[in-house]
């Protein structure tokens, strides 16, 4: 595949690492994967006048071998699956509207590979500088940290009929668990726990901007600690579940 390489420090750029205007809003900060104005997932090549978020740096065009997975010769079972699952699961009507999305777009094959030094190795002959990409590493990881935590992992991994699985999310992570894991899932064909409900939350809002880690915007642990406010007064972002005593 072609990719984008800043020939100032010698690497290719991850999506993240490369911003430019969006082809469909004009937003001239947009990012390699995603505008955040009007929430278009995009190719980094896709990008008008492309730059290097490291160096500010035009980038040039040059190939790199990849593994995908063919998420196209999966479509009609990811469709089957994903509207059984949304009625079943009584799936919220964002996190319906960007799978519908995906899927009436067309799936394509989906790079699942980085060269980056950084990640999860790529266990292939002759991918050994390679990585793999986050979102399908990621995914993946909900499983291995289950067998890491114990042997008995198929219980709730590969046990579709008695565990459900509910997922918590911005809905810009919403794809990748509604058409990219359980395509993965259902590539394999065996017999997993796939997912059942998915909470799908709209985007943090702060002064009129989408609040971003990477951007500095919005009010992060580290602000709150220096306001000298005790811990206690700050609410959470998530549940916590206690065992009892």
């Amino acid at each position: 595949m072609t990719q984008l390489f800043c020939e100032k420090h010698q690497g290719f750029l991850a999506d993240r690492f490369v911003e430019g205007t969006c082809p469909k809003c004009d937003y001239e900060d947009a990012r390699g994967d995603q505008c955040d104005t009007c929430g278009s997932l995009l190719d980094p090549l896709d990008l008008i006048n492309p730059r290097c978020k490291l160096d500010g740096t035009g980038p040039i065009k040059r190939d790199s071998k990849h593994i995908f997975i063919q998420l196209d010769e999966l479509q009609s079972k990811i469709e089957e699956w994903s509207k059984k699952a949304s009625e079943e699961g009584q799936w919220p009507k964002n996190g319906r509207i960007i799978t519908e999305s995906w899927l009436k777009t067309g799936l394509k094959p989906r790079c699942i590979t980085r060269d980056l030094t950084w990640g999860t190795p790529v266990p292939v002959p002759g991918f050994e500088n390679k990585v793999m990409y986050v979102w399908f590493d990621a995914c993946i990881g909900y499983v291995s940290i289950t067998a890491n935590y114990t042997k008995e992992w198929e219980k709730w991994w590969k046990n579709k009929n008695e565990v459900k699985l509910y997922q918590f999310m911005g809905k810009d992570n919403v794809p990748f668990h509604t058409v990219v894991f359980p395509g993965t899932q259902i590539g394999t064909r065996e017999n997993w726990t796939m997912l059942h409900h998915i909470s799908t939350t709209e985007y943090l809002q702060y002064e009129g901007g989408k609040f971003s880690k990477s951007r500095g915007v919005g009010v992060f642990g580290n602000n709150a600690q220096d306001t000298g406010i005790p811990p206690d007064v700050w609410p959470l972002p998530y549940p916590i579940i206690k065992k009892p005593l």
